[in-house]
């Protein structure tokens, strides 16, 4: 992709793309950023973040509030960050599964490439194991049409450092090693080649 095209992202999620809980402010999401702008220097990222939100909410203004953002001349992209919410709003898989299945729907009718993460764990293990069925669910409709998921919730799950801190938080959300796991997977599961770009900084 030429670097001379302006590059925007548009973020939407619940409170983990606003990178609450951070003491840095970063968060995942200007972690990926920061990494990001030596291979996109016109990159444009814009965290659109609602607190628990369930995927009802988030069909509602997804792309209506990534459109705001869009331009007309560059490469606009959506990055679709799933949470937990449904568990609290009461609205089944099935349900959350088809409201995130319409979402990529009109992505991909308005030609948006998306990229797609899964809910990462909790700290509470029954609501883990729901949250297990939503990520399988999400998984297989993101696969079904070709766009990249990231699984956070496998590799998370036993992870000491993640389930440290969401324990110890007063409102269950990581800290700054937390973040930095969830920029790694990020980085680490296709973010490069989503955008068609090397990463620059390779290991660094």
């Amino acid at each position: 992709m030429s670097s001379d095209v302006t590059t925007t992202i548009a973020v939407v999620g619940g409170p983990l793309v606003a990178g609450h809980g951070d003491g840095r402010g970063l968060g995942w999401v200007g972690r990926v950023t920061a990494r990001t702008l030596p291979s996109l220097p016109a990159l444009k990222v814009y965290p659109l973040a609602v607190p628990t939100e369930d995927s009802a909410g988030l069909q509602a203004r997804t792309i209506a509030e990534a459109s705001l953002r869009f331009t007309r001349e560059g490469d606009n992209r959506l990055v679709l960050a799933l949470g937990s919410g449904d568990l609290d709003s009461g609205r089944s898989v099935a349900r959350a599964r088809l409201d995130v299945a319409n979402i990529l729907d009109e992505a991909l009718a308005r030609k948006v490439s998306t990229f797609v993460l899964g809910p990462p764990p909790e700290h509470d293990g029954d609501r883990n194991r729901r949250i297990a069925e939503l990520n399988a669910s999400f998984s297989d409709v993101a696969k079904r049409r070709g766009i990249t998921y990231v699984d956070t919730f496998t590799p998370l799950l036993g992870h000491p450092v993640w389930q440290r801190e969401v324990a110890s938080s007063r409102d269950h959300l990581p800290a700054q090693e937390g973040y930095g796991l969830l920029a790694w997977l990020v980085l680490h599961r296709g973010w490069f080649n989503w955008l068609g770009v090397q990463d620059v900084l390779g290991d660094s």
